[in-house]
């Protein structure tokens, strides 16, 4: 199978997974109580049952599941993700100024997570009986087991109350006018305790599973050939065997993106960080079905893409992998 044949076939898996994706957030969400009218209703202090009843006409909630998936997909056929009620805005201008702080939190904390966790899970199988391999097993388990909230909250009360050496909230301090560099090193002052926070945990899995993944390496035939011929160790590790032995981190980071967009809003509530994570947990207090989906959409588009990343990835690092598929299609 050609590259672009390979390439149409993963767009349309992706296509579909979008389209099941929007129909079955859109049925859970409305099958669940309350909607936004009562939430608009309750901060009123109260409302009468004819102007309950003409907001409901108004937001469309009046009429049957069916009618209200079919109006909700003809919107998102054309790109209109609709109009957020409690905000009183477009949904759309509501996501867009706050998908860049999410990308940024996720991929820096996905690449720190990826390079340490690697680094320490090769480090650990290379003397796996040592002190320092020992140390690195149980401090992964022990990041792995905390939970993000709480270890947010531990960081935060260390480097910005105990140890104030950096930003307890926000992604910029708004009191400082500098822009350029000085915005950016800003920034990047405020992502260290969101970003390490959401790191740790995949900190902890990648270096348990290229651990385990390094010692079956390690113990392969052309392994022990290239010692033999000489070769350092060094150039064995990193050339030979962590070639092979990434391909199951890199495996876990495709599936993981899942899981990380869904500690970034535990981390971004923590921090006040103005991404996505912050915006749907508004929106879940407000039953703002509309941001909700909208929010939905856009992260399951990201995770699609994150995997189809994953799986050209895959071969880029072993073109085995390719030749193989392209011999199965």
């Amino acid at each position: 199978m050609t590259f672009i044949k390979f390439t149409g076939k993963r767009l349309l898996h992706a296509v579909l997974v979008l389209a099941a994706v929007l129909v079955l957030n859109f049925i859970l969400i409305h099958l669940a109580p309350g909607d936004v009218v009562e939430v608009i209703v309750g901060s009123m202090g109260g409302a009468s049952e004819e102007l309950v009843a003409q907001m409901r006409s108004e937001y469309g909630l009046d009429r049957s599941l069916p009618e209200q998936l079919w109006v909700y997909l003809s919107r998102m056929i054309r790109g209109d993700l609709g109009y957020s009620y409690y905000f009183n805005m477009p949904v759309i201008d509501l996501i867009l100024p706050r998908v860049l702080p999410t990308v940024l939190l996720v991929m820096s904390s996905l690449a720190v997570a990826v390079a340490l966790g690697t680094f320490l899970g090769v480090q650990s199988a290379r003397k796996p009986e040592s002190l320092s391999s020992n140390v690195v097993t149980v401090v992964s388990l022990f990041g792995y087991s905390a939970p993000v909230f709480w270890t947010g909250i531990m960081l935060l009360l260390l480097f910005g109350a105990i140890i104030p050496i950096f930003p307890i909230s926000g992604m910029y301090d708004i009191v400082k006018s500098t822009g350029g560099i000085g915005r950016v090193l800003d920034i990047l002052h405020h992502l260290i305790l969101p970003m390490f926070t959401l790191a740790i945990l995949h900190v902890a899995l990648y270096g348990r599973l290229s651990r385990a993944s390094m010692l079956d390496v390690l113990g392969s035939d052309y392994i022990r050939t290239a010692r033999a011929k000489g070769l350092s160790e060094r150039t064995v590790v990193y050339k030979h065997a962590l070639r092979n032995a990434v391909l199951p981190v890199v495996t876990m980071t495709g599936l993981q993106m899942g899981r990380l967009f869904a500690g970034a809003v535990v981390v971004e509530t923590v921090f006040a960080w103005p991404g996505l994570g912050t915006l749907a947990y508004q929106s879940i207090l407000r039953r703002d079905t509309n941001t909700l989906l909208g929010l939905l959409f856009f992260s399951t588009l990201m995770i699609v893409a994150a995997n189809l990343l994953t799986d050209f990835t895959y071969g880029l690092i072993d073109p085995r992998i390719g030749s193989e598929r392209n011999r199965r299609d």
